[in-house]
């Protein structure tokens, strides 16, 4: 299929089939090499690079688990485009030479490229910034060093460009219809086979029209899970649609009732809008993946993939959430926590999809709980969800769901049972405790044994039970 996008300023278009990732495409392709392939599956940034939406959004991304469908119409800037095209350095680049930010080097394109864009968005959270940025080398303190120097110094006017050309129809030369880039030496990418039909729609009603006609594809969201099925499993995914284009897919509305948030929504744009309203969940989704992993993950992949350990769905079914999903023009409603109905399996016909969740707006007794090998963007070995009522000194009604415990992520209905009608109290947590092995039979596996899920599980519940009752329980503040 032909793409069109802009490449460090440049126009291009590119044929090349849909699962090709921009990192292979530019190392191989466009020669550009500055973005470097390190995990090539989203976790170490050295692929970082920036991508301007339409809307004039720039977002940090993994190039290596970017498929190029997903940059139509968009503006790519990699290492080689940060500084201006005199050749002056952005003042991150400038910072970090200054700074002593860069040893062996690897790293430091995917550095820069981050903190480009960061500095661009104004963003100056510097060490969540670099989170999702791998580096063996400085110790993070001198690139923290540089990012803090940075912050202050004016925004390169070729920075803002992007934005600027893309709102206006932009012209690819005739030399470049075969995607040439500088750098490129003159040699075009050859035509592609179209053996692997793609699909990018503007709409979820064309998506569902196609989806009725195509009800074995494979619908790629932000790429995030996908990505990886390519990069590390080879799998050749045969009909693929690109739904990042569908707008009417994406955003957050909410009145006084009810929240809804369209599948197509971004992690990062899910835990801003929590952040106020639910702080605990938005806390956890920043642990989820880093800045790169959250502004291409959605919500509504998060939950479609079905998997027992994603960290969404056990904190929107504690919050009530109802899935709204869609076959042609056939609507229905499903509580999430009855979609999941065994590993690998979920209540989703073929050619039906998910448009929006949806929650009841309500007082903030929500707390989540992620436990994990690596406190920041690792795979959960628990995530437990925790909201209980309160009324009159007593709990009136509890929702409590844990991912990690079961091969989908499901309800402790034995230990809500347990707790109803009891004070909030640690005598009540106590006399719950031994539900939970009625209401999960954990695994053990890498991530943690069937007893330590258990054990911890349980401890959830207690450090619930404190914290609510305003004594201290963040693990980060543990004082002898």
């Amino acid at each position: 299929m032909t793409i069109r996008f802009l490449l460090n300023g440049e126009p291009q278009e590119v044929s090349a089939p849909p699962t090709t990732t921009l990192l292979d495409w530019l190392r191989e392709r466009a020669r550009l090499t500055g973005t470097k392939e390190g995990c090539n599956e989203g976790d170490c940034g050295a692929c970082t690079i920036m991508v301007t939406d339409p809307d004039g959004t720039a977002r940090a991304l993994n190039a290596c688990i970017l498929f190029l469908p997903q940059l139509d119409g968009r503006a790519v800037r990699t290492v080689e485009g940060i500084a201006a095209p005199d050749g002056t350095l952005h003042p991150v680049q400038q910072a970090m030479v200054d700074l002593h930010g860069s040893q062996c080097g690897f790293c430091t394109p995917g550095f820069i490229a981050m903190m480009a864009t960061a500095h661009l968005n104004g963003a100056t959270d510097h060490a969540d910034q670099i989170a999702g940025n791998l580096c063996r080398c400085t110790g993070y303190a001198p690139i923290l060093r540089a990012a803090e120097a940075a912050a202050s110094a004016p925004i390169p006017a070729h920075m803002r460009a992007d934005a600027e050309a893309l709102s206006v129809p932009f012209h690819v030369p005739e030399i470049s219809s075969g995607g040439v880039a500088p750098g490129d030496g003159g040699q075009t990418a050859p035509p592609s086979s179209q053996d692997n039909p793609a699909f990018i729609p503007k709409s979820a009603d064309a998506l569902a029209a196609w989806y009725l006609d195509h009800p074995d594809a494979t619908l790629i969201a932000g790429a995030t899970d996908v990505g990886l099925w390519v990069t590390k499993q080879h799998r050749a995914l045969g009909d693929v649609a690109f739904l990042n284009q569908c707008a009417d897919l994406r955003g957050i509305t909410s009145d006084d009732q009810t929240i809804r948030i369209g599948a197509m929504t971004n992690l990062n744009e899910v835990r801003h809008f929590l952040a106020s309203r639910h702080p605990s969940f938005a806390e956890m989704i920043r642990r989820y993946g880093s800045v790169q992993v959250r502004n291409a993950a959605t919500i509504g992949g998060n939950i479609a993939n079905g998997s027992p350990i994603g960290d969404t769905p056990p904190a929107l079914i504690a919050l009530g959430a109802t899935l709204h999903l869609r076959k042609g023009n056939a609507r229905r409603d499903l509580p999430l926590e009855d979609f999941f109905i065994a590993y690998g399996q979920q209540d989703r016909a073929k050619g039906e999809f998910l448009e929006n969740v949806s929650f009841p707006v309500q007082a903030d007794n929500l707390r989540v709980y992620k436990l994990s090998k690596r406190f920041d963007q690792d795979i959960s070995a628990v995530c437990g969800a925790f909201n209980l009522t309160v009324t009159d000194g007593k709990i009136t009604d509890a929702r409590i769901a844990f991912g990690g415990m079961a091969g989908i992520p499901a309800r402790a209905a034995r230990v809500e049972a347990a707790l109803i009608g009891q004070d909030l109290s640690e005598n009540s947590a106590q006399a719950a405790l031994s539900a939970f092995a009625e209401d999960y039979t954990p695994m053990s596996d890498m991530r943690a044994s069937a007893d330590y899920r258990l054990r911890t599980a349980q401890n959830t519940l207690l450090r619930y039970v404190a914290e609510m009752s305003g004594k201290p329980a963040s693990v980060l503040e543990v004082r002898a």
